[in-house]
């Protein structure tokens, strides 16, 4: 096996990332240098790789700490409307690789560091992934970020700095083990700390009547500690800020008793205050109703809103006076973007906030309200939608509860009048759901309290009106929209994929950087014989990294001129990495030459662990078989996160997108996959439909029900049995699982899958399993053809211009916040402003 390339060996090919001139490299190991002097404790005169990362990652920050400080000026004197991205979970993923590409400094960089005997790629591997998210939800607020600054946009970011994020993944003997995530643990270069903007949050106590309005008193208070990130545009100057909260007890914290009692155990009661941005909550689609998820959501809500407005009425603009104090312009300066329903209270703090604070009557304070927020809705699962009970809210939050309860009485009054008489539909529509406990619909508040709710792909956001907020859509049409979900291609193909930028750029030029739509022009070369070739062996030797990475972590050896087939997602039964087990069971029935199927995830709940058994199971059965050989291998990738991400999508041959129809809500892996050269074999859901809109969907392997047929099983009835009792091959595969085949020592270990699979399967793994089959055969029948599959894949990535976040963000910023992108290239900090 030829050894593959290293990055840095590639990097001295011509590159997309420009060449570095000798004055930078002088000037970063100089400034390296001085880093790693000062970073050296005095007693201690060997520098680790630890050492050396740092240095490196504070020689970068110098890079950015100019631009953000001028930034910001930039936004004090021009006053623009600014945007509010407001999300519980931000997936960052490493930054050190991102930051030296939007600064044009990555070989400048990799010179200096390789001038100075050291090697980039390892400084790379050495920082913490900054895993604030689960999945889709908070890698899709990342790249937002990215956009957003790209794109010159005054934006911000708030969310939760938590102590630990998504858990680390163990797999042992098959079974996932989850550990903590301390991912702060030698600390984080890129964030600075704020005391200063240090606010105060309540929580508790009762609401007093006053002649001046209702006050909300007797409340015990958590400080907000605001941690910044910088968030560089691409080659722009653009510096944004990523402001992310972090809970700390006030020195008095139930001190007040000590007196009465005991001093010791006071103090360590700040925990409780400080648990709020301890840890990330690890389910996603899945709601659990947990008081201190409940807490975390009013958190970032409470502190992000006063920062907000402190921030408007400081401004320098839009008034004679010093201080804003009028609220009219509110709206036309703000924009709240609420990420899924999660700081949905975003809603009753900003009407709290007008009502007590600012002293505004209800229905001005309303329509600010409504103007300034937006919504984005990430699910049409009813187990993931948030609904909270009532009794939790009266201990909690007091006054929200009695703002909620005026909000509801007056949309229901709106709803009375245009359908007199239609109590069903009040009770639909109703904010407060009836029921022991009675419980908020957090859907339903975002909904009434915002201008603009989108879906996040076109299938979505028309079942989004059709189906889970019909009665809505029908009083107001014109609220609701769709925004087509993206990836930055600075990330998600510059950094991971940097063989595959290099060749596109010799083609058609940069462009495609900031204008993913530049890529059509790669059709001209879809019979390129050159270029067939050098996608090819790109392809190949991304096969060979991967394959070298996986022999030295996993002590797994795998041919690389197999099909990597892959899926990685949250394990969730409605993406049925079920479908994908069963096939790999037909084929080792069948004893074809198939490839390598690859399977990740990081779920919480008790199916979930049994699939990632089986998948295991399966694995140790199949991989051990001489039979088998190398011909088929199954390996289940353990703690999938964003920088494993960045070295397996650009290997994949084939991405597996095949989830019940009607059920994703978009993905964004499938837009990963497909930008990186790999063919899709998927159901018609989600983004899937419009990547094969873009692409032709006869350059995707498109199998199985389509929405309508799955909305005429359901009406029908689905019988699992019907399919077992036809199907001679799915029979033996479900009479193996059952029999304990792949687990001989617990014959009845997945008695639970096969019983939801026979009896309970609400996302119909038996009826897509013919088609699926029949799809893989023409994946496999299409691999044996090495130069029809590049075509393709040519094709595929040529189509995959409009999934970029930038074309998302700039829709967003038209069509719901009322700004305009901007190309003005903010002066970088040695040149003078104008």
């Amino acid at each position: 096996m030829s050894k593959p390339l290293t990055d840095h060996e590639k990097r001295k090919q011509i590159s997309v990332r420009g060449i570095a001139g000798l004055g930078d490299v002088a000037e970063i190991k100089k400034s390296f240098n001085r880093h790693l002097h000062f970073t050296l404790v005095k007693d201690r005169n060997v520098a680790t790789p630890r050492d050396y990362y740092f240095a490196l990652a504070h020689t970068v920050r110098d890079h950015l700490v100019g631009r953000w400080i001028r930034t910001q000026q930039y936004y004090y004197e021009k006053d623009p409307k600014r945007i509010h991205y407001l999300s519980l979970e931000f997936y960052m993923g490493r930054t050190l690789q991102n930051t030296m590409i939007n600064l044009g400094l990555q070989n400048a960089c990799d010179e200096a560091i390789y001038q100075l005997g050291l090697d980039l790629e390892e400084l790379e591997d050495i920082e913490e992934d900054a895993g604030l998210g689960n999945g889709g939800l908070g890698r899709l607020a990342a790249c937002f970020l990215d956009s957003m600054a790209s794109l010159g946009l005054a934006a911000y970011g708030y969310g939760i700095r938590y102590e630990f994020g998504i858990f680390n993944q163990k797999i042992t003997n098959g079974w996932q083990v989850e550990e903590a995530d301390d991912w702060l643990r030698y600390g984080n270069p890129w964030e600075k700390a704020r005391p200063e903007y240090m606010l105060p949050v309540h929580f508790y106590g009762r609401v007093e009547h006053t002649n001046e309005g209702p006050k909300w008193v007797d409340t015990q208070v958590v400080l907000a500690m605001p941690y910044d990130t910088p968030v560089p545009g691409y080659k722009n100057n653009t510096v944004n800020t990523m402001r992310l909260w972090s809970a700390k007890a006030p020195n008095d914290f139930n001190l007040q008793e000590f007196n009465v009692g005991d001093y010791i155990q006071a103090v360590l009661d700040r925990n409780l205050a400080e648990n709020i941005s301890r840890v990330l909550y690890p389910n996603d689609n899945f709601f659990e109703g947990k008081e201190l998820r409940l807490k975390q959501e009013y958190f970032v809500v409470a502190a992000t809103l006063q920062d907000i407005m402190r921030r408007f009425k400081s401004s320098k603009f839009g008034c004679r006076d010093p201080v804003r104090t009028s609220f009219e312009a509110f709206p036309e300066k703000v924009a709240i973007q609420l990420n899924d329903t999660h700081p949905a209270l975003a809603i009753p703090e900003l009407m709290r906030n007008l009502l007590d604070i600012e002293q505004l009557d209800w229905e001005k304070a309303w329509e600010i309200t409504t103007k300034t927020c937006a919504y984005t809705n990430h699910t049409v699962l009813p187990e993931a939608l948030e609904r909270w009970p009532i009794y939790m809210f009266e201990k909690l939050l007091p006054r929200h509860l009695q703002i909620i309860y005026e909000i509801n009485q007056r949309h229901l009054d709106r709803v009375a009048a245009l359908y007199p008489g239609d109590n069903d539909r009040l009770r639909r529509m109703s904010l407060i759901e009836e029921g022991n406990p009675k419980r908020i619909n957090m859907a339903h508040l975002c909904v009434v309290g915002s201008h603009a709710v989108n879906g996040v792909a076109r299938i979505h956001s028309d079942i989004v009106k059709t189906t889970v907020f019909k009665d809505f859509c029908d009083i107001e049409p014109e609220k609701f929209q769709n925004k087509t979900n993206g990836i930055t291609p600075r990330r998600w193909l510059v950094l991971c994929n940097p063989g595959l930028a290099d060749i596109i750029a010799e083609k058609i030029g940069e462009e495609f950087l900031t204008d993913l739509f530049q890529l059509r022009k790669l059709l001209d070369f879809v019979d390129d014989e050159m270029f067939i070739r050098d996608v090819a062996k790109v392809k190949q030797e991304n096969k060979l990294k991967f394959a070298a990475y996986l022999e030295s972590e996993y002590k797994v050896k795998i041919n690389p001129e197999s099909i990597f087939d892959i899926q990685v997602k949250r394990i969730h039964e409605y993406k049925r990495q079920l479908l994908n087990c069963l096939h790999v069971i037909t084929l080792y029935n069948k004893n074809v030459n198939i490839g390598i199927v690859f399977l990740s995830a990081a779920p919480g709940y008790h199916m979930a662990k049994m699939i990632i058994k089986l998948f295991t199971s399966v694995g140790e059965v199949v991989n051990h078989d001489p039979v088998v050989g190398d011909r088929l291998k199954v390996i289940f990738l353990e703690n999938y996160r964003v920088s494993l991400a960045e070295k397996v999508i650009p290997a994949a041959d084939l991405s597996e997108q095949i989830s019940t129809a009607g059920t994703e809500a978009s993905g964004t892996g499938n837009m990963k996959f497909m930008l990186n050269g790999a063919l899709t074999i998927g159901t018609m859901d989600g983004a899937n439909v419009e990547m094969a809109e873009e692409a032709g969907e006869e350059h995707l392997f498109i199998f199985g029900m389509r929405v309508e047929d799955v909305e005429a099983m359901d009406k029908a009835g689905y019988n699992a049995s019907e399919y077992y009792e036809r199907l001679p091959e799915l029979k033996q595969v479900i009479d193996q699982i059952s029999a304990g085949f792949f687990s001989p020592k617990e014959p009845e270990l997945f008695k639970d899958i096969v019983n939801m699979l026979m009896n309970h399967d609400r996302f119909k793994v038996f009826a897509d399993y013919e088609a699926y089959i029949s799809c893989q055969e023409k994946v496999n029948e299409l691999y044996r053809n090495p130069k029809e599959w590049t075509k393709k894949v040519i094709r595929n990535i040529a189509a995959s211009g409009k999934f970029s976040s930038d074309r998302t963000i700039a829709e967003y910023a038209r069509e719901i916040w009322g700004v305009e992108p901007s190309d003005v290239k903010i002066p970088p900090p040695n040149e003078p402003c104008e």
